[in-house]
C-alpha cells in the first residue's frame, strides 16, 4: 500500500487543488527515477521489518502482564488487575499486528479472528470478574483464559507452549497488595 501511494504520488496521479492531473506517458528519465525510488522504498521497508520486534518478543511481554494479573487478582488489588488485563489485551493486539496470519501444515490460521473471539469471551469474562471484585470467579476465568491461549498455541502448531497458573510474579518490584492495606 505504501509503495502504491508513493508510486502514485511520484507519477503525478494525486489530485491537486480539487482537479485530477491528466495521466500521461512517463518520460524515460522519470521512469528510471521512479524505479529507483521504488527500489529505495522497498529497501527501507525491509530495513523497518528488521527492527520491529518479532511476535515471540511481544508474547514475553504478554506473559509478564498476564502473570502479574494473576497476583494482582489474588491480592484483590482490582485496580492493578484491571491495569494488567488492559496491558495484556493491548499487547495481544500488537502481537497479532506483527503476525496476523500464521502458516501451518494444515493451512493458514487467522490470528485476528482467534484474538477477537478470545477478547469477546474469555478476556471480557476476566474483566467482568475484576469489575465484580469476585476472587473465585476471577480465578476460574483466569484458568479458562489460559486454556484458550493454549488452544491458540495448539492451532498454531506450537503445542509445546503449555501454560499454567504462575507460581511467582514476573516482576519482583511491584507491590500487589492494595494501597492502604498495610502490605
Amino acid at each position: 500500500m505504501v509503495i502504491f501511494v508513493a508510486v502514485a504520488s511520484l507519477a503525478g496521479g494525486a489530485a491537486r487543488a480539487g482537479t485530477a492531473q491528466p495521466a500521461g506517458p512517463v518520460a524515460p528519465a522519470a521512469a528510471g527515477d521512479l524505479a529507483s525510488e521504488v527500489t529505495k522504498l522497498k529497501g527501507e521497508i525491509e530495513g523497518l521489518k528488521g527492527i520491529v520486534p518479532d511476535q515471540s518478543h511481544v508474547m514475553k511481554d504478554i506473559a509478564y502482564h498476564f502473570s502479574n494479573l494473576w497476583f494482582a487478582g489474588q491480592a484483590r488489588n482490582w485496580p492493578l488487575a484491571g491495569f494488567y488485563l488492559s496491558e495484556t489485551r493491548s499487547h495481544l493486539r500488537w502481537a497479532v499486528r506483527i503476525r496476523p496470519v500464521r502458516r501451518t501444515t494444515s493451512g493458514e490460521i487467522d490470528l485476528r479472528g482467534i484474538l477477537e473471539g478470545m477478547d469477546r469471551s474469555l478476556l471480557t469474562g476476566v474483566q467482568k470478574t475484576i469489575e465484580a471484585r469476585d476472587l473465585a470467579a476471577f480465578s476460574k476465568a483466569y484458568r479458562d483464559t489460559l486454556s484458550g491461549c493454549y488452544a491458540c498455541h495448539q492451532a498454531s502448531e506450537k503445542p509445546y507452549l503449555r501454560l499454567r497458573v504462575p507460581d511467582a510474579p514476573e516482576g519482583r518490584m511491584i507491590e500487589f497488595s492494595p494501597a492502604g492495606s498495610g502490605g
